[in-house]
């Protein structure tokens, strides 16, 4: 096997370790198998086009052209000519393709489904790093540099991934990389002649010092390694809290179809609320007399690890045409049915279907799935709510404090589930509930209590500016405190419930909107809500109202307390007015100011995410990454340039003649030009012998250096003027001994300007401007002349 081929299977393999980071990202890691026969037809490609040869242009475009023609067969055979050409209707296949990879990136969490748009992204992405990797290392012989892609690869997953494996995919990815650069190496050493083999000896036994190269290449590479995965464990962790403002994960799934597989509900609100104006996010119209209390409810979170809340993994139905009725509702709590037409803004894209609570029944078109444990309804293959009009039947259920307040035990399963507090809780959290619901008789009143505390005697005030809290200390900094938006007031009344023994979840949505002239009423961005929901056996999963000049409070829990300042049931959402207005909905603003330092960041309001069509689509996001690759590589250009032009001067040549004297000359040339980028320009008057005697003056070289440059003049004057020039070896290493020494005598910013911006990268310009002027009299001379022949007649 020649070395470009081994080189070519180990610039594969580098790719694919690097891909391995990928796996944990979607479920099932099937594409992997796909990937892997591709990029080996990719590699393929290129072996067979190197080995011909073709020029390496050409080789990279017969590379790039079967990786188009092998994605067209994999993922658009029935949109392309022949199945394999791509046409217009193929590419526009890939576009739906990709944007509905990108919906799906941004919908589901880790592990994602492998829907077709990820399997694209994943597949396609993998080969054209391939293809990057490929070129570097092996068409270019620079496997350095490869190490770029492949780092980009491995951190798009290790910023999507919160897995506790990610050192080992690392791990994998590094030595894809350390092997692709021993590869490069070895075969480098390998066209110096059989001495860099590794099996000769010195005198004595001891193992030749020619192969120290790549014996301390890969002592190198492990210490790297080692250090660092080492390195990160000394320093201190950065992790999402229970309020963080972007929303810590929300579970996983098995994106299987038949689950719930990670959709965060908690996602885009610094979209939703990066606006100067409160936007419409859907209207409505129904039958309830009392539009105060009608919540849309998205979904409920009922998964507390101590640090946040996150809906757990649930089974997905099809949607039933009557919903069951509520787990816990008894029959002879009151309940009335109610109809509510919603209509959504044509720009809101929720993947979850806001609906009141309990719902009884959906009429609604599209791709819908029904999660019986939390009745919500939620998109299937990309399905989401962007203009769409639904009608919701849903029980407005009216209990009295009397049932409340006799309401048996739950059964033992569903306590023990919503009832778990993990043990990273900070103790005073269950002091505290104890005390505020201190003489309690039963659940309710410990409820009612802790809500009266929160919204009217406890001294907490309802602030935007807070700062955003972390870590499991966070509800009791908060609970000190007492400032804080509606995730603050909802999470730490669901935890504190917990731990008196009440089951607890926090469901996230819309509070009521705004009543409108037309009868309808206006529900805007700024109504996003967060809210606890409490367990009441024969009354099922209670709304709780603790969050001060937010919402209304429910008319079970009315307050008995003298002086009390809760806010009237009566009153709608954000103070706006209760009669019929043909303004917009008047919610609380948040303004520019708050908005700069993140002060609106609630992560309940996430519940409200949306896709602005006006957002970035795929081929902008790629647009921009390319850019700033390109914003990375062009300050690097003329160090890449310097050291491609150096290694080929430097490199072998062939063994005759004719070879020896162009590797002589071009030897020659990169000392002239290394001099030059330490500051001392070229003279082409002079002579080899009074140019080396120049640059051993003014670089300030020692008697040995000097030596190596007279010997190079000398090497050359034998080509120049010699009948028969004999070959001189070494001369390679004469040079590199000259740059260390030019090096070594130049001050700290003659070195970098030399390394990063080397003046002799000026004969590219050169090259270029007499490669223009060539074609143009190329073009001149083969011109046809317009002038007719001497008397020819008009």
């Amino acid at each position: 096997m020649s070395g470009r081929t081994r080189l070519s299977l180990c610039a594969a393999a580098a790719t694919l370790m690097a891909a391995c980071s990928l796996l944990p990202l979607v479920s099932p890691a099937t594409w992997i198998l796909q990937a892997t026969l591709l990029l080996a037809v990719q590699s393929g490609v290129g072996a067979a086009a190197r080995r011909v040869p073709l020029a390496r242009p050409l080789t990279v475009a017969a590379q790039a052209l079967v990786t188009l023609l092998l994605l067209t067969l994999v993922f658009a055979r029935g949109q392309a000519l022949a199945g394999l050409v791509p046409g217009p209707d193929a590419f526009r296949h890939f576009a739906d393709l990709l944007q509905q990879g990108s919906d799906d990136v941004g919908r589901y969490a880790i592990p994602a489904p492998l829907t077709g748009g990820i399997r694209l992204m994943l597949v396609g992405g993998v080969l054209v790093i391939g293809l990057i990797v490929d070129t570097l290392a092996v068409t270019f012989r620079s496997a350095a540099p490869a190490g770029l892609p492949l780092l980009a690869l491995y951190s798009v997953a290790a910023g999507l991934s919160s897995g506790g494996a990610d050192w080992l995919w690392f791990l994998v990815a590094a030595a894809g990389y350390l092997m692709l650069l021993l590869a490069e190496g070895r075969d480098r050493l390998s066209q110096w002649g059989r001495v860099f083999g590794g099996t000769s000896r010195a005198a004595g036994g001891e193992p030749s010092s020619a192969v120290a190269p790549a014996r301390t290449g890969r002592r190198i590479g492990a210490v790297a390694l080692g250090v660092a995965l080492v390195v990160p464990l000394a320093l201190p962790a950065m992790r999402g809290g229970l309020l963080n403002a972007a929303g810590a994960g929300v579970g996983a799934g098995v994106g299987d179809g038949g689950t719930i597989s990670a959709v965060n509900p908690l996602v885009s609100l610094r979209d939703s609320l990066n606006v100067d104006e409160d936007r419409t996010v859907m209207s409505l119209r129904t039958d309830n007399g009392n539009t105060s209390d009608l919540y849309l409810r998205i979904v409920s979170l009922d998964d507390f690890d101590g640090t946040t809340w996150r809906p757990s993994q649930r089974h997905i139905i099809g949607v039933p045409d009557s919903f069951p009725t509520p787990p816990g509702l008894g029959r002879d709590v009151k309940r009335t049915e109610t109809t509510t037409v919603i209509a959504a803004a044509d720009w809101y894209a929720q993947d979850w279907l806001p609906m009141p609570y309990p719902p009884s029944g959906v009429r609604i078109k599209g791709s819908w799935r029904y999660e019986p444990v939390g009745m919500t309804l939620v998109g299937d293959h990309g399905q989401n709510t962007r203009g769409l009009t639904y009608t919701v039947k849903s029980l407005d259920v009216q209990p009295t404090p009397g049932q409340l307040a006799a309401a048996p035990e739950p059964p033992p399963a569903l306590k023990t589930e919503y009832t778990k507090v993990p043990s990273s809780l900070p103790a005073d959290v269950a002091r505290t509930a104890r005390r505020v619901t201190a003489r309690s008789a039963n659940h309710y009143e410990q409820a009612v209590k802790l809500q009266d505390w929160f919204a009217a005697t406890g001294g907490f005030q309802y602030d935007t500016q807070v700062e955003v809290g972390s870590g499991p200390q966070a509800i009791s900094r908060f609970l000190k405190d007492k400032r804080g938006f509606c995730v603050h007031y909802s999470f730490a009344m669901a935890a504190m419930a917990r731990t008196l023994g009440i089951p607890a979840r926090v469901a996230v949505g819309f509070a009521p909107g705004a009543p409108q002239g037309d009868g309808t009423v206006s529900v805007g961005l700024k109504d996003a809500h967060a809210w606890p929901e409490l367990y009441f056996e024969g009354i099922g999963w209670t709304r709780f109202e603790p969050t001060p000049s937010r919402g209304t409070v429910p008319s079970y829990t009315r307050s008995d307390i003298p002086g009390s300042t809760l806010p009237d049931q009566t009153v709608p959402s954000h103070a706006a007015s209760a009669a019929p207005s043909t303004a917009p909905s008047a919610s609380q603003g948040c303004t520019p100011v708050m908005r700069k330092l993140q002060e609106c960041a609630s992560p309940a309001a996430q519940a409200a995410p949306h896709r602005d069509d006006k957002g970035p689509k795929w081929y902008a996001v790629l647009t921009w990454t390319l850019g700033g690759l390109a914003v990375l590589v062009l300050p690097l250009s003329p160090l890449l340039w310097r050291s491609r032009v150096r290694s080929v001067r430097l490199g072998p040549h062939g063994r005759g003649e004719a070879d020896a004297a162009a590797h002589t000359l071009a030897v020659w040339q990169e000392l002239t030009d290394t001099a030059w980028d330490f500051g001392i320009p070229p003279d082409e008057s002079q002579t080899p012998r009074k140019a080396a005697a120049r640059i051993v003056r003014l670089g300030h070289l020692d008697p040995v250096t000097a030596a190596s440059v007279h010997r190079l003049a000398d090497a050359v004057e034998q080509v120049l003027y010699a009948p028969r020039p004999r070959p001189v070896a070494g001369l390679a290493e004469e040079v590199r001994r000259v740059t260390a020494g030019l090096r070594g005598t130049a001050g700290r910013g003659a070195r970098l300007r030399a390394t990063f911006v080397p003046r002799s990268t000026a004969r590219l310009a050169w090259a270029l401007s007499a490669r223009w002027a060539s074609l143009k009299a190329h073009a001149s001379a083969t011109r046809p002349s317009l002038r007719r022949p001497s008397g020819q007649q008009g």
